[in-house]
């Protein structure tokens, strides 16, 4: 099974960045990759508890979707969402401020599965 690490820095004040990686992601799962994405710097904004719920990603027809939308869909397909420890603390946020099904994960344990991974992409 090949396997994809997505790195997601976009927060809530880029909207039209939010939904790309977990789309992505969602994809790949689709495709039988086993697949993960790490929120860091402004990500973990995107995972605080009501947040996604509000976030409309937009389209160019002026209509749009809520993030959750894409986030629900990336859990039900086995997508892994880890959090950087040290980008909850730049936001003030602790890991029980979060949606459930994130995992958060230190520096050491980022590496190790950057370095596992078939691919490692950054948004």
């Amino acid at each position: 099974m090949s396997s994809i690490l997505y790195v997601h820095t976009g927060g809530v004040n880029n909207p039209e960045r939010s939904a790309t990686p977990i789309y992505l992601a969602t994809t790949a799962a689709a495709m039988d990759v086993e697949v993960g994405i790490y929120f860091t710097v402004n990500g973990p904004t995107l995972l605080r508890k009501g947040t996604a719920e509000t976030l409309i990603v937009p389209k160019f027809d002026g209509t749009g979707a809520p993030l959750r939308r894409f986030i629900d869909q990336a859990l039900d397909m086995g997508v892994k969402f880890y959090v950087c420890q040290p980008s909850l603390d730049l936001h003030g946020l602790t890991v029980d401020d979060l949606i459930d099904g994130v995992k958060m994960i230190g520096g050491a344990a980022f590496n190790d599965m950057a370095l596992e991974a078939d691919q490692v992409i950054c948004f």
